[in-house]
């Protein structure tokens, strides 16, 4: 082993140990994405719904009370003693507890927040400091609360600082986060002696991709223009049919399913139309990206065919044939939140960071698929097929927090990449939140980026001498 290469190995496991301690000291559950549930055993006169509000510890101290931001449960019979379970973020600094619109007798005889297996129990002395009232004709406190409310919309305030949530949280999740950071520093390591192992391959393509940039960009300019040869509105045709889709999409979920999508929308706070655009712009570049990659080959099987010309740029060339597009569909979305009242913040400069990551993604893809497609043709009907069963399996007309997933079946969803960009987009956009916030899922993606760069790398390497014979 050459001097340089060892030096290349030490530091690579240099970064490696750094990466694992940087993760195994920072990395813990967060608390602001975890729920708890108030229990609240209560008997009343009066059959009715109960309701929640809850303000948050990222809200300020003039903040109010919304829908928004509330939980509800049905009281069905009267008279009789019932537990109501309401779910509310586990970071909740107040509660209002809304006791209904009609007049009626409640009596509180239990309260507690549960979180896993821990549970805090609340006894009447807890909420013996009523913040504020309404409409309430007698309350009393003993070994319960009992409530005589008029109608109107009768409620308690009370804070749940004292309660130590976010502690319980915390204590709930440490073996949890133990296990996660030593799957993340495996992966990662993984990861590192893939590229070790690989270096050859993975320098070389890389290598040729710089050496021949002129040329990759002249070429992508030219496939671009030549999509659209010959038909009177040019390259007119590229924008126009993403923009029909997104807007069919928008009428279909928006008028036309408006009762029925209640579900797919829950939780959206903007305008459903720039929801929905944040999530299809990076779909479309990944499906234009991934379509064209794989038929790399066999579209410029002339140019596989000559022995001096470097086929390996011949993937890469399609996706930023597809680039083009997204960057115009990219401003295109901005202008679209611009105008409906949204400005333009930092947290959007993440754009370049997720279009990069659908960029690797499809190139990884690419050089896999394009020298699978050689030698067998129906690969390119496959992918249209799971791009189809894709564009639902991801999280692009339906909102993923919103129609209560089991937790099995929302890790099965997170498997899929373009999750982490389409939620990466939504985050950046909506949220105004960086990428560093979920480093499990940053992990991950680029973990899976760098294997399908190496399967890819490999496979096209060793395909490569068969390519002009075949085509």
């Amino acid at each position: 082993m050459s001097k340089k290469k060892k030096l290349a190995v030490i530091v690579a496991v240099i970064l490696m140990v750094v990466l694992d301690y940087l993760i195994f000291t920072g990395y813990q559950v967060s608390v602001s994405e975890q729920s708890v549930e108030v229990h609240v055993t209560l008997t009343s006169d009066q059959a009715q719904t109960l309701q929640i509000y809850y303000l948050e510890s990222e809200d300020g101290a003039d903040a109010e009370y919304s829908e928004s931001m509330s939980v509800t449960a049905a009281y069905t019979e009267e008279n009789t003693e019932q537990e109501m379970i309401f779910s509310v973020p586990a970071d909740v600094t107040a509660l209002r507890f809304d006791l209904g619109e009609a007049s009626a007798v409640t009596v509180i005889s239990g309260m507690k927040i549960v979180y896993k297996d821990a549970e805090i129990e609340l006894s009447p002395e807890n909420l013996s400091e009523v913040k504020d009232s309404n409409d309430i004709e007698n309350i009393s406190f003993g070994s319960d609360i009992q409530i005589e409310s008029l109608s109107g919309d009768p409620y308690l305030i009370w804070n749940a600082d004292a309660w130590n949530i976010t502690q319980i949280v915390e204590e709930q999740n440490m073996v949890r986060n133990v296990l996660i950071r030593v799957v993340l520093c495996a992966g990662l390591d993984f990861v590192f002696i893939i590229l070790l192992c690989f270096s050859g391959i993975l320098g070389s393509i890389p290598r040729e991709l710089i050496e021949n940039r002129k040329l990759i960009f002249s070429l992508a300019k030219n496939d671009f223009k030549t999509k659209f040869a010959g038909s009177y509105l040019g390259i007119f045709w590229a924008f126009v049919q993403p923009i029909v889709t997104v807007v069919l999409y928008w009428f279909v979920f928006e008028k036309g399913l408006k009762a029925g999508g209640i579900n797919t929308r829950e939780g959206i706070t903007v305008p459903f139309v720039l929801w929905l655009i944040a999530g299809l712009v990076p779909w479309f570049f990944f499906q234009d990206s991934l379509n064209g990659g794989a038929n790399a080959l066999i579209e410029y099987n002339y140019l596989v065919k000559k022995v001096v010309f470097k086929i390996s740029i011949l993937p890469v060339i399609k996706v930023i044939s597809s680039l083009f597009v997204h960057v115009f569909f990219v401003a295109f979305m901005l202008v679209m939140y611009v105008i409906m009242g949204f400005g333009i913040h930092l947290p959007y400069i993440q754009i370049i960071y997720y279009s990069f990551c659908v960029f690797a993604l499809s190139l990884g893809l690419s050089y896999l698929t394009s020298s699978i497609a050689v030698f067998f043709r129906d690969l390119t009907q496959v992918i249209n097929i799971i791009l189809q069963v894709g564009t639902w399996l991801t999280p692009i007309m339906w909102n993923f927090d919103g129609i209560g997933l089991p937790s099995a079946l929302r890790f099965v969803f997170e498997l899929n990449p373009m999750f982490y960009v389409v939620q990466g987009y939504r985050s950046a956009l909506i949220d105004m939140d960086w990428f560093w916030n979920m480093p499990v899922m940053s992990c991950y993606f680029w973990g899976f980026v760098v294997v399908c760069f190496v399967i890819g790398s490999v496979v096209f390497r060793r395909l490569q001498v068969h390519f002009a014979d075949v085509l």
